[in-house]
């Protein structure tokens, strides 16, 4: 949104605003990992360790997917570093715990 402010000079300066609701649609995608990590700590809280995990090891591989294919400035919140140390991060983060999830002998 633009308004228009008399300068003391007498030139017409135009300040832009960003609307809030524009702010929080532009972090969808650190909206939809969050999501998925809460849903992952409910499963786990309700004694399904294993379906948790897998839950929890999908956002994370999620979250790779998405800084990979999405420009720095559609990441939002996903752009720490560059491009490719955080794809590389979240998806060797990603793998590892799915690999201890199923390394993790059910209970008996």
């Amino acid at each position: 949104m633009a308004r228009r402010n008399p300068d003391p000079r007498g030139d017409n300066v135009v300040e832009l605003r960003r609307s809030r609701s524009n702010a929080f649609l532009r972090q969808w995608p650190i909206t939809i990992v969050l999501l998925g990590v809460a849903l992952a700590m409910v499963f786990i809280a309700l004694d399904s360790f294993r379906r948790g995990s897998v839950v929890l090891s999908a956002s994370v591989l999620l979250a790779a997917f998405l800084r990979l294919l999405l420009s720095d400035s559609d990441a939002g919140m996903l752009a720490v570093r560059s491009k490719r140390i955080d794809v590389i991060t979240l998806g060797l983060l990603g793998i590892a715990i799915t690999v201890f999830t199923f390394w993790v002998p059910p209970p008996s």
